[in-house]
């Protein structure tokens, strides 16, 4: 295990690997974004970024097909794009038209070009596409008291967000709209966050949720298009986040009591859901 000096002064909400796996970037409430060289273990900083004018939630690496970018979005109402250079960092675009903090981010699969998703306390989610060297952003209202999180199906053309109202819904692009389908009510609490699985070739798609309740259900959707919970666990506490391996068979789970639990579905138990041992993971 590596530990970094990130030297934020305050909460750090975020950490994210790039694609490559040889560097990282850190979200804090000190308002600022730092990017470090991981490779080979190395802990080298190698940047500070100032934008925002208050606590920084979550920050996202594009696809390096788009070049070196990152995406950020905090308290502040803002969205920033970075983009490096050889000059170095700097803003790329800037959104500033949700009118509360914007919490959740989320960058579409490559397919889908340059194309971020973002989660307000508004109530509203945004799209922003940038194309032919120019932005269009497409803003509509999501979930009563505020969406919490979103993230992309691999298809690209879904997401699914969680929100206050306790509800997960799936949006997907139709007529060239975002249509929502509201899955079942299974939380008695806000929804934390939510995670589409990866899919490496299934015949079908995965989501997982969490909540403040401490509740984590896994999603499946059927052949027909619907959507069955096929497995919720309490954990006791609040459950923070969720998220898929890259391979989306396993499912990490952090919770309010500092602990990170990992989670597969069993091939010779009926599909049940089982914790997987620390010491089983490589």
């Amino acid at each position: 295990m590596t530990t970094i000096d990130t030297q934020h002064t305050d909460i750090i909400h975020d950490v994210q690997i790039d694609f490559y796996g040889k560097r990282l970037a850190t979200a804090s409430s000190d308002r600022t974004i730092r990017i470090f060289n991981v490779e080979n273990r190395a802990q080298a900083p190698l940047a500070e970024l100032r934008g925002h004018e208050g606590p920084v939630w979550q920050v996202a690496w594009a696809h390096p097909k788009h070049g070196s970018m990152l995406a950020s979005c905090g308290y502040d109402r803002k969205v920033i794009i970075w983009q490096e250079s050889e000059a170095g960092w700097s803003i790329f675009h800037t959104y500033e038209k949700h009118e509360l903090s914007v919490n959740s981010i989320a960058w579409a699969p490559v397919e889908q070009g340059l194309t971020l998703a973002c989660a307000s306390s508004d109530s509203s989610v945004s799209v922003l596409s940038f194309k032919e060297n120019n932005w269009t952003e497409t803003k509509f209202s999501a979930h009563r008291f505020g969406v919490t999180s979103i993230s992309w199906a691999d298809s690209g053309n879904r997401f699914v967000t969680g929100g206050c109202d306790k509800t997960v819904t799936i949006w997907t692009f139709n007529d060239a709209k975002w249509e929502p389908k509201q899955l079942k009510s299974v939380h008695q609490g806000w929804v934390r966050d939510v995670a589409w699985a990866p899919n490496i070739g299934l015949p079908y798609d995965t989501i997982a949720s969490c909540s403040q309740d401490g509740t984590v259900a896994i999603w499946r959707e059927t052949q027909n298009n619907q959507w069955e919970v096929i497995h919720t666990k309490n954990e006791g506490e609040v459950v923070w986040r969720v998220s898929w391996s890259t391979t989306g068979n396993i499912l990490a789970v952090t919770s309010g009591d500092n602990k990170v639990t990992l989670y597969t579905e069993s091939l010779n138990k009926g599909g049940e859901w089982t914790e997987v041992p620390m010491n089983e993971v490589n």
